[in-house]
């Protein structure tokens, strides 16, 4: 809509004097749609029923003056963008200087002249279609990006889980090993989340880069044999040290991945960690660098009880699954040794939703 046309624009007059209100809606009569007010009370009742592009306000009121009602206009959001033209026989700078500091657009003094409240109210409804059209090309373009980025993310968590899957497909029996760790993992972070050590770290942002990083954590199995990842038996130190380099390759695809980007990526960094530190031990007796403590992504160490808990409730080539209880009884016993005993708390905390998870998403 071109912003000269602006006869479909809604004046509204306030003031206490009738004839007042009668002259200046005869002077603007024909230009603009008109509403008039002759006291603050009915100007805020019709500037909640109605659609107010400019108010002429006069200042000196009884009960609610001028400046009473622009701090109610400009403290509600739905009309702080009207402009207001404060209307006022008095002259002094203290005065003026009050009404723009409460947010007054212009000032029109007493006695009105006709040709210029024309010329005022014209410039202000046209400064006012301005920036209300930039407001909406604003919201446009922001719901734009949003809604862009929204199918970026969509489209990053499906690039993921399919590559998570692609690895997952080298061994049949693992079944829906990936949704499951995945919710493991975030019911840990959100439970760690509520204590004093964590609650500034584990925001609900890194939780969910966490939740989406977790399927990547055996990425590197793809680069490890099908003799020694699928041997239906114990492996020989040997093959054992080469299925232990899965965690290196894991995080050396992730780097090229992110070297090919170009860019930096919260997701592909969470990642890493969880591939490369995933089989690391709280004792340090781990792999692959025998990290320890506090030295382990904290990522990492929610993925290790998570991976382990669900090794061993379901069924490999090398072993029948267990109960929760027995699982529990295994996961309890590397309590300070193999996983971070503020972890095994959060564990025990959310084992309920753990058995609800491991049932949800069974590999039956």
């Amino acid at each position: 809509m071109p912003i000269e046309k602006l006869d479909d624009c809604t004046v509204l007059l306030v003031d206490d004097s009738a004839d007042n209100l009668a002259f200046m809606a005869q002077g603007l009569a024909g230009r603009y749609q008109i509403k008039a007010a002759k006291s603050g009370e009915m100007a805020l009742h019709i500037l909640n029923k109605f659609s107010v592009d400019l108010i002429i306000l006069d200042v000196v009121m009884p009960e609610m003056s001028g400046y009473d009602v622009i701090r109610h206009v400009t403290s509600n959001p739905a009309t702080r963008h009207i402009p207001v033209m404060f209307l006022t026989g008095k002259s002094s700078q203290e005065d003026e200087k009050l009404g723009f500091e409460l947010g007054a657009a212009d000032y029109i003094h007493k006695p009105v002249s006709i040709p210029l409240l024309r010329s005022r109210v014209k410039t202000h409804l046209q400064n006012k279609r301005s920036k209300d059209f930039l407001r909406d090309q604003n919201g446009y373009l922001e719901k734009e990006v949003l809604k862009r980025s929204s199918e970026l993310d969509r489209m990053q968590d499906a690039v993921v889980f399919a590559l998570a899957s692609l690895a997952e497909t080298r061994d049949p029996e693992t079944g829906n090993h990936i949704l499951r760790t995945q919710h493991y993992v975030k019911l840990l972070a959100e439970h760690l989340a509520t204590t004093p050590k964590y609650s500034e770290q584990l925001t609900p942002k890194l939780i969910d880069t966490f939740f989406k990083a977790a399927p990547l954590h055996d990425i590197g199995k793809v680069g490890i044999e099908d003799s020694i990842l699928l041997k239906p038996g114990k492996l020989t130190t040997e093959e054992f040290e080469i299925m232990k380099s899965h965690a290196e390759l894991g995080r050396l695809a992730l780097q090229k991945a992110e070297q090919l980007s170009g860019a930096h990526n919260d997701l592909i960094d969470v990642a890493k960690d969880i591939a490369y530190g995933h089989h690391e031990k709280w004792d340090g007796s781990g792999y692959p660098n025998g990290y320890s403590g506090d030295d382990i992504p904290i990522s990492a160490r929610l993925m290790a009880v998570a991976d382990v808990y669900d090794a061993l409730i379901c069924k490999r080539v090398y072993k029948d699954p267990m109960s929760h209880e027995k699982a529990k009884a295994i996961i309890l016993e590397g309590n300070g040794h193999h996983f971070d005993p503020e972890v095994i708390e959060a564990f025990l905390a959310q084992e309920e939703l753990f058995i609800k998870i491991a049932s949800e998403f069974s590999d039956n």
